[in-house]
């Protein structure tokens, strides 16, 4: 019997997705699950992508557009702030030694009780499972 697990993707997740080949494989192999990002990390992964685009030397236009894809194809579920506003307080107390902008990524797996897929080490010693894409196959696999 197969059951859905939440997974929280932080921005260099999303941006790994559309750069790379290794997350965009994990998002398609696994329908076991749902992953989730936090309007934040949407902007933030839209802000950085024409820095990259123009490092790796390709079309910021078409790097938008596979954004857009995931989306739109559900393999990504986006997480209204309006939904995760009111753990700010609570999130924030989790990330007072790391990154406080961070605290939107925290504050939705707090409300869906789900672990964090992320490289960013400010996410480790929140509270909150956290997995990096090396690893992030094992909790999957067990769903």
């Amino acid at each position: 019997m197969s059951s859905s697990r939440a997974v929280v993707v932080d921005a260099n997740i999303l941006l790994r997705a559309i750069f790379g080949k290794r997350v965009s494989g994990v998002l398609s192999k696994f329908e076991n699950a749902e992953f989730y990002t936090p309007e934040h990390c949407l902007q933030e992964a839209r802000k950085n992508v024409p820095i990259i685009a123009k490092r790796k030397k390709v079309d910021t236009p078409s790097v938008l557009q596979l954004l857009d894809e995931l989306l739109e194809e559900g393999m990504i579920l986006p997480i209204d702030h309006n939904s995760y506003d009111g753990l700010r307080e609570r999130a924030l107390s989790r990330t007072a030694k790391h990154d406080p902008t961070d605290w939107p990524v925290i504050a939705v797996a707090l409300l869906l009780s789900a672990p964090i897929w992320t490289e960013d080490r400010d996410f480790f010693g929140t509270g909150i499972a956290t997995w990096t894409t090396d690893r992030i196959e094992i909790y999957l696999r067990d769903a």
